[in-house]
């Protein structure tokens, strides 16, 4: 299916964008206006920008229904500043209700049920349920349209973070294992960050790797190792060659059983890399795979 998206409805052009362009962190902002009311409201347009300086921006759009604004958006653009909330598993729920739209009077946080606790450097006040919060200073507002479903980046510089104690790791960094971020997908779903669904990816770094396109012919053309085992493949920095150390019983079997038909070896060789692969052990993959002639 090919679509262009000036010839659909806003309301089909949301739906296909927010299902395709997923998972999206919440941004949970707590804002205030210039007459102390307070706002607290979801948004999953948002990510981080920049390090250095440290910048963070999120989108409250405007709506697709009647074409008006957030409150958030009115919020810091009267004061501009805001606190992040970073939204975890245990708190998904009340984050949710907090985006009903309540009358501008209503501070979301009492029909959300979260505990408001003073920032330190800024007016609104911060959540005191989530494990990272970060007071921000609103650098600018770009508005990006003037339609329903036009977006309005909120650009904000990261003054202050709050971590709780509990997703630390020793070296007191953030342990990914231990916040249960919860991201934004299409419609009603939502998928939660745990051990169950975590991998890790070895970055090249300043080291070049080699490549896929230099990988053997027979490597290149499997058809059973997959493109993400070939990526592993080609994410060592120098061409690997035989180690004559290198011993493994079931390298062995398979030269034993499957000696008289080459074919057939292959395969098998082929299939107990990728076994290797799949448990990150990439320099064994390659021996076994360079034990092909």
């Amino acid at each position: 299916m090919i679509i262009d998206l000036k010839d659909i409805t806003t309301v089909e052009r949301q739906n296909y964008l927010q299902h395709a362009i997923a998972p999206r962190p919440i941004c949970f902002a707590s804002t205030i206006g210039a007459d102390g009311q307070v706002n607290l409201s979801p948004f999953s347009f948002f990510n981080l920008f920049s390090s250095n300086p440290p910048v963070v921006i999120f989108s409250p759009a405007r709506r697709v229904r009647d074409n008006t604004t957030k409150h958030t958006l009115q919020n810091v653009l009267e004061v501009p500043e805001v606190v992040i909330n970073i939204v975890d598993y245990a708190m998904v729920q009340q984050t949710s209700l907090a985006s009903c739209e309540f009358p501008r009077e209503v501070n979301e946080f009492g029909p959300s049920g979260f505990t408001a606790e003073p920032a330190t450097l800024v007016k609104p006040p911060m959540v005191k349920e989530s494990k990272v919060k970060m007071e921000c200073r609103v650098l600018e507002v770009k508005p990006l349209g003037t339609e329903g479903g036009a977006g309005n980046l909120v650009i904000c510089e990261v003054l202050r973070m709050h971590i709780d104690d509990s997703i630390l790791n020793e070296k007191k960094f953030i342990d990914q294992r231990k916040l249960q971020h919860v991201a934004r997908l299409g419609g009603d779903w939502y998928c939660k960050v745990d051990e169950t669904n975590l991998f890790q990816v070895e970055k090249p770094n300043v080291k070049l790797g080699i490549g896929v396109d230099v990988l053997p012919a027979h490597i290149r053309s499997s058809n059973i190792l997959s493109g993400n085992n070939l990526g592993q493949l080609g994410n060592v920095h120098e061409m690997p060659v035989i180690d004559p150390s290198f011993h493994d019983d079931t390298l062995k079997n398979i030269f034993q059983y499957y000696s008289v038909n080459p074919e057939e070896m292959e395969k098998e060789l082929h299939t107990y890399a990728k076994q290797l692969l799949d448990q990150g052990k990439v320099q064994e993959a390659w021996q076994i795979l360079l034990a092909i002639n």
